[in-house]
């Protein structure tokens, strides 16, 4: 487990990576990939058993990017991470590529497929369930977005989840509160997020999602109750956390930044990318 020192190093590392895939894309969703940078970090270096050399040893913890948009994000955390080579991000979205624009399971380190908004949370509740039943200590996290919450299909898995009271399931939210047209308030209001999960049976809370040492304690904190509630972490984000000019913007939910502009998000986060 990493000092949160080493992983706020690591975060700038990884948002100058997310940057330079994109643009070597020329395509890709920034906003929502940099705000969950933290989150992500504070998951794979240093909460989760996961393996690089054994990507699909069965008792590691499993993880689903229900918000598959934010992919270069991931992409990023699993390169530095180990799971393949740094070279690779810089093959973004190339049609021979093993990192396309949404996850794929081809990908060393995926869990799960995702892009359909609304789906992947039903898919790691499956593994949630299919963890308890065999008796199973992984847990099984998933990230959501706040736009993403607009779609039915994620209060039915949270539903199936509070009945059978997976309690090795943790939901986070990134609570960027921007989605693709706007501000999600203004395009369809999910409401008090909160209310709602725990009105669903969920154990809630809320956090700051860029504290990584609030995440890391949060993490911790979580009771290893295999028969209680699902957790939920609501983490109060910012779409395109960390570059000036694409933090709260709807305009940076997808595309890539020109020459210029990457060089200005560069030299705000402290140079190149690494």
């Amino acid at each position: 487990m990493a000092g949160i020192e080493h992983l706020e190093k690591l975060c700038l590392t990884i948002r100058k990576e997310i940057l330079t895939s994109v643009y070597h894309a020329k395509s890709g969703h920034l906003g929502g990939s940099l705000s969950a940078v933290e989150i992500l970090v504070a998951l794979y270096f240093h909460k989760m058993r996961v393996d690089p050399v054994q990507p699909k040893l069965d008792e590691r913890d499993r993880f689903v990017l229900s918000k598959g948009h934010a992919a270069p994000a991931l992409y990023a955390v699993l390169a530095n991470k180990g799971f393949f080579e740094k070279s690779e991000l810089n093959g973004l979205r190339n049609i021979n590529s093993m990192l396309q624009g949404a996850p794929g399971m081809y990908t060393p380190g995926i869990d799960m497929s995702a892009g359909s908004l609304g789906q992947g949370i039903s898919a790691a509740v499956g593994m949630a369930l299919a963890g308890k039943m065999q008796k199973k200590t992984y847990k099984t996290y998933v990230l959501l977005g706040d736009g993403e919450m607009q779609e039915g299909q994620v209060w039915e898995a949270l539903m199936v989840a509070s009945h059978h009271r997976l309690g090795n399931l943790i939901v986070i939210l990134d609570n960027n509160h921007v989605q693709m047209c706007g501000v999600t308030s203004e395009i369809l209001s999910i409401g008090d997020p909160r209310a709602k999960f725990d009105a669903f049976g969920c154990k809630t809370t809320t956090i700051d999602g860029h504290d990584l040492g609030q995440i890391v304690k949060t993490l911790d904190s979580l009771d290893d109750e295999p028969d209680g509630p699902p957790v939920v972490i609501i983490a109060e984000t910012i779409k395109g956390k960390g570059v000036s000019f694409m933090e709260n913007s709807a305009a940076w939910h997808g595309g890539a930044p020109s020459a210029e502009q990457l060089e200005k998000a560069l030299a705000e986060l402290g140079g190149e990318a690494q």
